[in-house]
């Protein structure tokens, strides 16, 4: 039987779509008269490009009439530098979610698994999907962690992928080092284990792993990052894996012909460049989600501990209320209903306006 689905129209497409969910994007916030409004429901980095990156922006984008380097070659080697590993060891691709689905592609047959912690990033079930390969989802901690026994329990001979979201998204807990290890001696050599970092540089729990010395460690461990957080660069998406030979090869293999633009390549360069003055960012915005975790946890808020760009609320079935309170207060933050919310750290005013809107909700809730 043909794993198809007949439209009216007759054309046939894949069976496999109409189980995926679609990505839902955080909504923009609407402009509005009465009050300035503000948009936390993406983890984007609220600072604008530095003037360092604009100008080289500036300068790339008088190529764009031109194919961009296919083998991002410029970056690459600015990359192997900054992280003391051979140029041969990095694949790009565009944002770290298109490395993922180039993971996937190389690793999964239809029908093999990718284990993954649930809830955590929602593209993880959409390029697993895509790919004809099975998700198998494994419910975090009551703590909002990645329960890693149990995910090394719930591989199989059909396991081909592991992902370990480390800080969890939404949650924004990381994995500790030594838990991580004796997840690792656990996983078959043959399956590959991704450490997906996108929120490396927020990181502050000293128990969290250093995946670089991991991945030095274990042949099967791929960590992954992108540009799009710390560095402000969601836009132009771009995102890299460090990955051993002959994953790093196919990964490569796999990647969207032409998929960085010269742009992107130019301006991650140039944010490696300056991160001195990025990192001042991103301390400014620790110091802002210490405030804002604080805050709520005064409130009587059970905010688990982040080390991300973002808070999570655990509010059941009380989100979508919560999100529409937020959005009358001109505020958009990213709901998952009857779980919770995802708040990402932004404006100083826009964390006030969290506050004020979560103390407000807590005491009407109260009553």
């Amino acid at each position: 039987m043909s794993e198809e689905t007949t439209l009216a129209n007759g054309v046939q497409l894949r069976s496999t779509l109409d189980a995926l969910p679609a990505y839902k994007p955080g909504k923009p916030a609407a402009d509005r008269t009465d009050v300035t409004t503000y948009k936390i429901s993406s983890n984007e980095n609220p600072y604008p490009p530095l003037p360092s990156v604009l100008d080289a922006v500036r300068e790339a984008a008088g190529q764009m009439n031109r194919y961009p380097d296919m083998a991002v070659g410029a970056l690459t080697e600015r990359l192997a530098d900054e992280l003391k590993v051979e140029p041969d060891h990095i694949a790009t691709g565009t944002g770290s979610v298109g490395v993922l689905g180039q993971l996937v592609q190389i690793t999964c047959d239809p029908g093999d698994e990718v284990v993954y912690a649930w809830r955590s990033f929602e593209a993880y079930p959409i390029v697993v999907g895509l790919a004809g390969a099975v998700s198998v989802q494994v419910p975090l901690t009551e703590d909002a962690r990645h329960d890693l026994p149990a995910m090394a329990s719930a591989i199989t001979d059909r396991t081909r992928l592991v992902v370990v979201c480390t800080p969890n998204n939404p949650t924004g807990p990381s994995v500790h080092r030594a838990e991580l290890e004796e997840f690792l001696a656990a996983v078959p050599n043959n399956i590959v284990v991704v450490i997906d970092e996108a929120y490396l540089e927020f990181v502050e729990d000293p128990d969290a792993p250093e995946a670089l010395a991991i991945w030095r460690d274990h042949p099967n461990v791929v960590v992954l990052r992108t540009f799009s957080k710390a560095y402000g660069l969601a836009g132009l998406r771009v995102g890299y894996a460090v990955a051993h030979e002959p994953v790093a090869t196919a990964l490569r293999k796999a990647a969207v012909p032409f998929g960085v633009s010269h742009v992107a390549q130019q301006a991650g360069i140039a944010s490696l460049d300056a991160f001195g003055e990025l990192a001042e960012r991103v301390e400014s915005l620790k110091q802002e989600r210490t405030r804002v975790v604080s805050a709520l946890r005064d409130q009587g808020w059970a905010v688990p501990q982040t080390d991300a760009n973002f808070v999570w609320m655990p509010l059941g079935e009380a989100t979508v209320d919560f999100a529409q309170a937020c959005q009358e207060a001109g505020l958009v933050v990213r709901p998952f209903a009857g779980e919770g919310a995802r708040c990402t750290i932004g404006e100083t005013e826009a964390n006030d306006r969290l506050i004020e809107v979560a103390a407000a909700f807590r005491r009407e809730h109260a009553e």
